[in-house]
């Protein structure tokens, strides 16, 4: 018995599989790496969140702030 199959349906059915585990493997590196990238942005809107009351008391001191908030 050898390794190839007669059959061409068989060899397109494996070549099909091959290239779904390959899309499979792709797919989880893409999501690791987009979970980085999402952990990241969460941390930068974190920093800034915590600029803005800083930077209102500095408008406030400069006479810059909007006295209607």
């Amino acid at each position: 018995m050898t390794d190839q199959p007669d059959n061409p349906m068989l060899v397109y059915l494996r070549r099909i599989d091959e290239k779904v585990d390959r899309l499979s493997a792709d797919m989880h590196d893409v999501k690791v790496r987009l979970s980085g990238i999402e952990e990241n942005l969460a941390g930068v809107h974190g920093r800034i969140d915590r600029l803005e009351l800083p930077v209102e008391r500095i408008e406030r001191r400069l006479d810059l702030a909007d006295t209607t908030h």
